[in-house]
């Protein structure tokens, strides 16, 4: 198996979800996260999962932050772009607030890319991968922190969806 179908299966998301509850799912989550993906960094070096993933979360979701085409997401733009993603529609319900649904409620330097792998799996073979199949719900992207948002600001807001 190649290492871009080893984030598209079901036990990379599953590894993900159960990391701070397994020994095996943080060393499955790692031994995929350094695997090379057979292709080439700009600098000659050789590409890993985790950087392939940080580029696709960099081009998704962090279009703000004007990454050249290529460049990986950073702590920074993983973290400043968390609070704007959604499950289907926007509200205060908690599962609606995908950072929150998943229990992220830091993201640091020590987790930064395993909520970018979460995202990422997520939408490739997880949950938000079925809902959007089975009930048209969608990964949204918001504007920064809506929850501090008037009610007018949330009528008019710029939302998009994300799809892979």
């Amino acid at each position: 198996m190649d290492a871009l179908s080893m984030i598209r299966g079901k036990e990379f998301y599953d590894a993900i979800v159960d990391f701070d509850d397994s020994d095996e799912a943080r060393e499955y989550y790692y031994n995929v996260m350094d695997t090379p993906t057979g292709r080439k960094n700009k600098d000659g070096s050789e590409e890993t999962v985790r950087e392939r993933i940080l580029k696709a979360y960099g081009m998704l979701f962090c279009e703000e932050f004007n990454l050249e085409p290529g460049q990986p997401a950073g702590v920074d733009e993983v973290t400043d772009t968390a609070d704007r993603l959604y499950i289907g529609s926007m509200g205060y319900d908690p599962n609606h607030w995908y950072r929150m649904k998943y229990h992220f409620p830091v993201i640091d330097f020590d987790n930064y890319d395993r909520f970018a792998a979460l995202v990422l799996a997520d939408m490739n073979s997880g949950p938000l991968h079925e809902a959007a199949i089975n009930d048209g719900e969608t990964l949204v992207v918001g504007e920064a922190d809506p929850l501090h948002m008037t009610p007018e600001q949330r009528k008019n807001q710029k939302i998009k969806s994300v799809t892979l």
